[in-house]
């Protein structure tokens, strides 16, 4: 706290010490002068333009549909028979041979534990695996 020196009570000043204020506003007003050009600075972005008119010129990829069930059953193209962890690691290493690759669309029912597709995931990457979707079904 200031206090006057004119008068010898020991008194605080009434005044406002604005000398600070001034400070901080003039290192503000530097800041801001320097970063002001830099905002103004633009990036020119060229986006794609759809066209649903337009038909694809690159043919859809094949697809391999993995159900993984909560008690870590998987099922491969909705068959009705569940394949094995030695199967999954086969069949992996097969599409990922063949060009084009096939699209993995990974579906888990609600209640599978994440750890249950982070091995699939991760097998799928082992094996070479690159287009891997996420398929999801509203509830039941």
């Amino acid at each position: 706290m200031a206090m006057s020196s004119g008068n010898e009570s020991g008194s605080p000043m009434s005044e406002i010490n604005v000398t600070p204020l001034v400070d901080v506003m003039l290192v503000l007003l530097i800041i801001f002068m320097i970063t002001a050009p830099l905002m103004s600075h633009r990036v020119k972005v060229d986006l794609p333009q759809a066209n649903p008119h337009q038909e694809e010129k690159t043919p859809p990829l094949d697809t391999i549909d993995l159900a993984v069930k909560p008690d870590g059953s998987m099922f491969l193209n909705d068959s009705q028979n569940p394949i094995t962890d030695v199967e999954l690691k086969s069949m992996f290493a097969a599409y990922a041979q063949k060009s084009p690759q096939p699209e993995l669309q990974l579906r888990a029912a609600h209640d599978t534990e994440f750890k249950m597709v982070r091995k699939v995931l991760g097998e799928a990457k082992d094996a070479g695996m690159v287009h891997v979707a996420f398929i999801t079904t509203g509830k039941e």
